[in-house]
């Protein structure tokens, strides 16, 4: 995993400067700590740049990014893992295409070179994104993995297009402007983000499973995105007719072989461990893999109700792991709430993405730059309390009005923990979603709910631009109607939550970002897409059964698992909120001090302090109920995570700031390129 950058301008005879193409590397040295590389051809006014983290080929000089085709029609930037790639080298090498590395990365040059770049994405297999400039067609295209693992974001100048893995790579360009856009605003203090956007002007993000083309037009560039795949879910009546057991025997192989092809490095791989059927599931078959014992590292709290500590290391135990336990405190986790912001570059509602940062810098100090993690489970069977709650409400049309009740019932006090935050308190229909979808899906309701108290949040110009807006209009827009129709409500839940919630949050600001905060490489082995494209074809009674969540991954996985787990109904895992533990309390309070005091509101100009001080007054009524505390501690998190933003963002100089960094590290323009 690495970070790119790069620009393509209007003119191509336009200069571009090396300095500044070294300055978006070094703003995220944190993703490339092990070497730079840039190149610039000047007759097209085309310029990359790398921050790189070696994983395949060690060799310095080898591995060392932007590729170019020794016939230069062909050059590359690429963050993230391709695999299988040992295979499919061997193929082309048998084919005449001449490998001047060992990196994954030379193969999408070899694979456009016979398929076309269209033709090529087919054949990679893993999480990646990447930018190929194609010389012929004068055309930058910019991909996307098929889930959005690894991130990608665009802007556009006056001078040209600006691309980099993180939002402070494009600010880091001195000619990108930085302020908030209302909308984008407004959706930071409710969670929830519309497909393809950020919270600040201009800023775009390549969605998965997307192509953006950027071709030069009557001396413009034109931008235009194409899907290269989407996530398809059978219609109904057209799902394949197995047997219970040729699911699971299916289910079993794919699994296995995303596990064998992600413990593939040239480094050492190690797996997180939570007390979840997923990462036990990892690490029971990551186990038999190899010969030497896996490493799992577990995330502990000091709170018993979120703690899962006791099955983690009962699971470790029976596969002979050897586990490495980071228990974190309630004080930490505030502590380094600012330091987590400038990560994950957008607002977070809980402070469990606080303990995967210091998660990742405990891994990387233990020596690993590779783990192997259960996202993607929760996604593909149903395992969240909301997806499941949209199976009893809407999926259920057979069962009886008694026991879909009794149902909801015990799923709601099941998760009375999460009332407020991933389960609505009061259902919510927004009608443009429900004319989408045919329901509000329940993994937006509790975000949407909040919409009325986050808008007086809004400082008087931002609110009045949004007079009018619907956000769940707008995630509805975003959503691709020929992947609904027809479709199974437990698929149309599923789909919605993957292409709203999962990539934003799951696989972003708790995900790559603040694992990539300390340069280690996530890689999910359930989002292999040969086995999500199996997973889709599960009837959704084999992926909800009774209270049975993730059935058929219980009954796949079940001689590996302890009885205890396979037993256990899903558990989210989250960090304590701040009104369950007096530290954190504490520490909170002393950040809302700090940001959100009358003159820094005022100074940054997104807030109203009138509104401001109601909601806390709110907080600390004796009456507030657990649920109403449980949202307020999101939106007091959302609050300091946007006046932190701008602190971090909009406030400093951030040009200056990647300038400074890279003459810290000694990366400069005048070093020879990578071409």
């Amino acid at each position: 995993m690495c970070g790119i950058a790069g620009v393509m301008h209007h003119d191509p005879s336009d200069p571009i400067d090396p300095d500044t193409l070294v300055a978006m590397a070094a703003i995220q040295h944190h993703r490339g700590p092990d070497g730079f590389g840039w190149n610039i051809i000047r007759d097209r006014g085309v310029g990359f740049s790398h921050a790189r983290l070696s994983i395949i080929d060690l060799n310095p000089a080898r591995g060392r990014q932007p590729f170019v085709s020794p016939d230069g029609r062909y050059m590359i930037a690429h963050n993230g893992e391709f695999y299988d790639y040992k295979r499919i080298r061997a193929d082309l090498t048998s084919r005449g295409y001449p490998f001047a590395t060992k990196s994954d990365t030379e193969l999408v040059l070899h694979l456009t070179d016979r398929f076309g770049l269209e033709g090529a994405l087919p054949h990679l297999r893993g999480e990646f994104a990447f930018a190929l400039y194609e010389n012929e067609p004068d055309r930058l295209t910019l991909v996307r993995d098929r889930f959005g693992v690894k991130p990608l974001y665009w802007t556009m100048t006056p001078a040209g297009l600006v691309f980099g893995s993180e939002i402070k790579v494009l600010f880091a360009h001195p000619s990108v402007q930085r302020r908030f856009s209302s909308r984008g605003l407004f959706h930071q203090l409710m969670q929830t983000m519309t497909p393809g956007t950020t919270c600040f002007e201009g800023v775009h993000a390549v969605e998965p499973g997307q192509m953006l083309i950027v071709e030069r037009r009557d001396g413009c560039l034109q931008v235009r995105a194409k899907q290269y795949w989407d996530l398809d879910f059978p219609r109904q009546g057209d799902r394949p007719h197995l047997t219970e057991e040729a699911y699971i025997e299916a289910l079993r192989s794919h699994f296995v072989e995303a596990i064998q092809l992600r413990l593939e490095a040239d480094v050492p791989v190690a797996c997180y461990l939570s007390g979840g059927i997923d990462s036990c599931s990892i690490i029971g078959v990551a186990a038999a893999c190899q010969q030497s014992p896996v490493k799992a590292f577990t995330i502990g709290f000091d709170d018993a109700d979120y703690d899962e500590t006791a099955i983690a290391r009962e699971m470790a135990a029976a596969v002979g792991a050897e586990q490495d336990i980071l228990t974190v405190s309630g004080a930490d986790l505030y502590n380094h709430f600012a330091r987590t912001i400038w990560h994950t570059e957008r607002s977070i509602y809980n402070t469990f993405t606080v303990a995967k940062l210091l998660m990742s810098q405990h891994v990387h100090a233990a020596g690993y730059k590779v783990v192997v993690t259960g996202e993607g489970s929760d996604e593909l069977f149903a395992g969240y309390p909301q997806l499941r709650l949209d199976m009893i409400l809407h999926g259920m049309a057979d069962a009886a009005p008694e026991e879909r009740a009794d149902l909801e019932d015990w799923l709601q006090e099941s998760n009375r923990l999460f009332q407020g935050n991933l389960l609505a308190q009061q259902a919510l229909d927004d009608p443009a979603l429900t004319e989408r979808v045919g329901f509000t899906p329940s993994c937006l309701q509790s975000w949407l709910s909040s919409a009325p108290t986050v808008s007086p949040l809004l400082s008087a110009d931002y609110r009045d631009s949004l007079r009018g807006y619907s956000p769940g209009a707008a995630i509805a827009q975003a959503l691709n109607p020929q992947q609904l129709d027809e479709r199974h409500p437990l698929d149309k839940a599923q789909y919605v939550w993957i292409k709203t919630q999962f990539e934003s949050q799951v696989l972003g600001w708790a995900g790559d970002r603040v694992d990539m905060a300390n340069s280690m490489e996530a890689r999910p082995a359930f989002l292999d897409h040969p086995l999500v494209e199996f997973a889709v074809t599960v009837p959704p009674s084999l992926r909800l059964r009774g209270r049975r969540d993730k059935y058929i991954l219980r009954e796949t996985m079940r001689e590996l698992l302890p009885e205890t787990l396979y037993n256990r109904q899903k558990f989210a895992f989250m960090a304590p909120p701040a009104h369950t533990d007096p530290a954190k309390q504490c520490g909170m309070m002393t950040l809302v001090d700090q940001y959100l005091s009358p003159g820094a509101i005022a100074q940054a100009g997104l807030l109203d302090n009138i509104a401001v001080r109601g909601l806390f007054d709110r907080y600390h009524q004796a009456k507030t109920s657990v649920a109403e505390q449980v949202q307020l501690d999101a939106m007091i998190d959302h609050l300091l995570s946007v006046q932190i933003l701008h602190e971090h963002f909009i406030a400093s100089d951030l040009p200056q700031i990647a300038r400074d960094r890279a003459k810290a590290l000694e990366w400069r323009a005048n070093e020879s390129s990578a071409g």
